[in-house]
């Protein structure tokens, strides 16, 4: 049984991306053509005064006279500057010039050049796997009631810590509060009791629109439906406070920057490019990245406006890196072969109108999930077996951790849920399902890894947390999850004890508090 991918990486029901067939090297040579230093054409200047405004990225050399010499060109090409990340060479620009990015990518010192949305900007994706379901007032009550000494009032239900040891790691060492993982989401509710007590506002903001915004409560969700980022929050960090759920890394700091626009809930390039670049100059340690970028599942290399899209993110997520940061990635809740030769993405783009295509995942990248130095994180339930949704490939994922599947249930939990309880807004607890879940219990270990090793940079940590990790084969027996009788996913062996599976194996949190 196949199953769709969602913005989110949770079992919720959004909608996906798409991408192109591609076929050419990642990095685009710069335009060597002199820009057109003479205005618009009249014709064209009377079209794009009516034409709707879209959102673009310009990729330039990293350097101040570039820099300057292309927004000047922007400006000619009918564009205005967003905001310009000097430091990797990314200008976020609004034009309703039709002809904009076919005019600006001929600009001397423009690497690549694309729109960011196949539908105009609105006044005004992420990775779960199913509607969330609220815990009720009544069982909260029951689970309280029933809970072991010492332990919170919800944890019974948490087989996801026991099953990664995070519930012994705790009481060895929580995480240090001078290590922050941002949640890179629709927004944290940093009044949850759960979270209050570790979020750090100073390095939370919303990137909504390109641009950080840092003004008090930014960072929230736009409203109670935009819940992913908040669920997320609490599976890296929910305090041990005596009050409803514990996080893998109950001890470090947690910021929120919100990247979903407040309509259609997408995570657009832009957004997720500023997201980045806040981060890695807040001084985050650790980046959570339960999404991809919309409007497409794969961007493809050889499609101008994805290869812009590509680049910019990339260069923004290997800033972070540059600067210190560990970027935790989910793979995916289409259950697709990323390391197959061809994947039918039926869902792309999706900001307009969707168009099936035949991409090839090594040409055709899910961002951020495939940039390089991401750690890239598959989904397993409550029996240690890859969650059917999961996307997969051999040489692809680097790690596999819990995230909840409607067929693996759990035996000795009071509610029988093989989804994973969690931090809601407005004080409120629910379980969710998807890849979105799992990276966060792996961004919550690599949590607690950097407060063991406080001076291992990103490579270490992701070197580390593999090492770490608890090998698990493939299954000997075909892959059946919902027992259809169809083999659903086929698990291949890599080197050095990986598979396309579980990658190193799954997260370990007591190995990393006590291994030195």
């Amino acid at each position: 049984m196949a199953h769709l991918p969602s913005r989110r990486r949770t079992a919720l029901t959004v909608p996906l991306g798409i991408a192109l067939a591609a076929s050419v090297g990642f990095a685009p040579g710069a335009a060597t053509a002199a820009p057109d230093e003479s205005p618009a054409p009249a014709s064209v200047a009377s079209a794009a005064k009516d034409a709707p405004v879209f959102a673009y990225v310009v990729n330039t050399r990293a350097d101040h006279r570039t820099i300057a010499y292309v927004k000047k060109a922007i400006a000619k090409a009918g564009g205005s500057v967003v905001v310009a990340h000097d430091k990797i060479g990314v200008i976020v620009v609004h034009s309703s010039n039709p002809l904009f990015a076919e005019r600006i990518r001929d600009v001397r010192g423009v690497r690549s050049a694309g729109a960011t949305h196949t539908a105009p900007l609105r006044a005004a994706g992420t990775t779960d796997d199913g509607k969330a379901k609220l815990l009720s007032e009544a069982d909260a009550k029951s689970l309280k009631r029933s809970a072991a000494p010492g332990a919170e009032p919800m944890e019974a239900d948490q087989w996801d810590l026991r099953a990664i040891g995070a519930d012994k790691a705790a009481k060895i060492n929580p995480g240090s509060k001078k290590v922050t993982v941002a949640v890179i989401d629709t927004g944290v509710d940093d009044t949850h009791p759960d979270l209050a007590p570790n979020f750090s506002a100073s390095q939370s903001a919303s990137c909504v629109g390109g641009k950080a915004d840092t003004s008090p409560g930014a960072w929230r969700p736009a409203n109670k439906d935009h819940y992913h980022g908040t669920h997320v929050a609490g599976e890296i960090g929910a305090a041990r406070n005596g009050v409803g759920v514990a996080g893998v890394a109950p001890g470090v700091k947690i910021a929120g920057i919100k990247v979903a626009d407040p309509v259609d809930e997408l995570f657009y390039p832009e957004n997720v490019v500023c997201a980045f670049v806040f981060a890695a100059e807040h001084s985050v340690e650790i980046t959570n990245n339960s999404y991809y970028v919309d409007p497409w599942l794969y961007n493809c290399k050889d499609d101008p406006d994805q290869r812009a899209i590509l680049d910019a993110v990339n260069r923004a997520q290997l800033y972070a890196q540059r600067k210190g940061i560990l970027n935790v990635a989910s793979a995916g809740n289409s259950n697709h072969d990323l390391d197959s030769d061809a994947i039918v993405d039926k869902t792309s783009p999706d900001d307009s109108t969707p168009v099936t295509r035949t991409i090839d995942p090594h040409e055709c990248l899910d961002v951020p999930t495939q940039l390089p130095g991401v750690v890239t994180t598959s989904a397993t339930g409550v029996k240690n077996l890859k969650s059917s949704y999961s996307t997969y490939g051999k040489g692809v994922i680097d790690v596999t951790a819990p995230g909840g599947d409607r067929y693996q249930l759990p035996t000795d939990t009071p509610s029988k849920n093989g989804n994973i309880l969690s931090t809601m807004p407005n004080g409120e607890y629910g379980w969710l399902r998807g890849t979105s879940m799992a990276a966060p219990h792996a961004a919550g270990v690599a949590a607690l890894l950097k407060s063991t090793h406080p001076k291992a940079g990103p490579a270490e940590l992701q070197r580390l947390l593999k090492a770490q990790a608890d090998r698990m084969e493939c299954p000997t027996a075909p892959y059946d999850p919902d027992g259809d009788g169809d083999v659903d996913a086929v698990c291949e062996s890599g080197g050095k004890g990986e598979n396309g599976f579980y990658g190193s194996g799954l997260v370990d949190a007591l190995d990393a508090v006590k291994k030195k």
